[in-house]
């Protein structure tokens, strides 16, 4: 089974994009963030005509989440975190697909920090690691995949003296991600790639993508009872490439 997450950032708007990317990568399950796309805005037509069943959590402007499975109708199990009933953003679903669980997110952004935007993104991770341990407990097969925006260590980022004060990479948040992991989920690209440079968003600005400046924010964490049927992992950075890329690339694994 071949698990992907992309941050596609503007589904309609990349809607091109990302059917080829389906095309060329024939992924199992996807998982996609930044919709940017309202819940009837979302094109189920399009992504069925590929062969993917499709759920989705939409949002004006902004946000969103979905889960796609090929030649397969995910079947919802939860959409939202608990613990904030204000929230109203559209930053979480969940699913089960041919036998695994799969949970994926948009973890905040929290810039600027310190302020009232990283303060809702430390509660979403304390309320994402309180979904995560409930999962965990119920023994299943789980996938936790999606944009987490957070670079765990400095071998994530490049030139990490660069982002000391930013919400992606302040300690409150990679201890956040690391609390996460500690309850024991496997960080399957790290996991595979232990000492490699590996990135997954290269910013818009400054010649990122050309210069290979970039950030690895996208992660795909495995409950233990899935960990020993990961065979590989990584990013397929080309798309970042191709012509009205995303500034993220998919991150994918494969699960015997």
């Amino acid at each position: 089974m071949k698990i992907a997450t992309f941050n596609v950032n503007g589904i309609n708007g990349r809607l091109a994009l990302l059917l080829r990317w389906l095309a060329e990568a024939q992924p199992d399950v996807v998982c996609l963030q930044e919709l940017k796309a309202p819940q009837e805005k979302f094109p189920e037509r399009a992504i069925n005509a590929a062969g993917y069943g499709a759920i989705w959590h939409g949002q004006k402007s902004w946000n969103g989440v979905a889960i796609l499975a090929r030649d397969a109708e995910p079947i919802e199990t939860t959409r939202g975190l608990s613990g904030e009933p204000d929230d109203t953003h559209s930053r979480y679903i969940e699913a089960a697909v041919n036998g695994v669980l799969i949970g994926c997110m948009y973890v905040p952004n929290g810039n600027p920090a310190p302020g009232p935007k990283f303060d809702y993104k430390l509660r979403w991770y304390d309320r994402l690691s309180q979904r995560a341990a409930e999962l965990l407990a119920t023994g299943a097969p789980i996938v936790l995949a999606g944009d987490y925006n957070v670079m765990p260590t400095d071998l994530d980022v490049y030139k990490p003296e660069r982002w000391v004060d930013d919400a992606l990479f302040r300690p409150e948040v990679r201890q956040a991600f690391a609390t996460l992991v500690a309850q024991g989920w496997t960080d399957a690209i790290r996991h595979l790639h232990p000492d490699e440079k590996i990135y997954t968003f290269w910013d818009y600005f400054r010649n990122a993508w050309g210069r290979n400046a970039g950030l690895r924010l996208d992660h795909l964490l495995l409950s233990p009872s899935i960990a020993d049927r990961l065979s590989s992992a990584d990013v397929d950075r080309h798309v970042r490439g191709w012509d009205h890329a995303s500034d993220h690339a998919p991150a994918w694994i494969v699960l015997d």
